[in-house]
């Protein structure tokens, strides 16, 4: 593999290490978010480190090119990483739909509570105490 190939993959991998290293440190990236593009810098650090294993791994896939074999594997990272997100974005919107039935419900039960004639909370009758009835001529 070209050293030039070779110093330019392992630089992305180090930049990509430093960003979320930085993301995390500002609170803008969740560690358990965070590991997947860890472990995605690190093998593309690795692999574009290591030339013997690069070259294998293009041999086992048949790719004649080595250095086209970083494009694979940075192919898999991003797969890996975008069929995570799609896991996860599923759950929150399963949380999100049962919260909003809750929300939904919630307010339904309060907008109850407050129709005349179905009882009364503490703030509603200290509003009518402290309202006069204005005098007639």
């Amino acid at each position: 593999m070209p050293h030039r190939i070779q110093f330019v993959s392992a630089a992305i991998g180090i930049l990509i290490l430093a960003a979320v290293f930085q993301l995390i440190r500002k609170n803008r990236l969740l560690e358990q978010y965070a590991l997947l593009w860890i472990a995605s810098a690190v093998l593309l650090l690795v692999v574009s480190v290591w030339r013997n294993l690069l070259e294998k791994l293009a041999a086992w896939a048949g790719i004649y090119y080595a250095p086209s074999a970083l494009f694979l594997v940075a192919v898999f990272c991003g797969m890996v990483i975008a069929m995570h997100f799609s896991v996860v974005i599923s759950q929150m919107k399963k949380q999100n739909h049962a919260l909003a039935q809750e929300v939904a419900l919630l307010r339904h039960e309060v907008d109850r509570m407050r129709k005349p004639g179905r009882g009364s909370n503490r703030a509603e009758s200290a509003g009518k105490a402290g309202r006069r009835k204005p005098v007639q001529p």
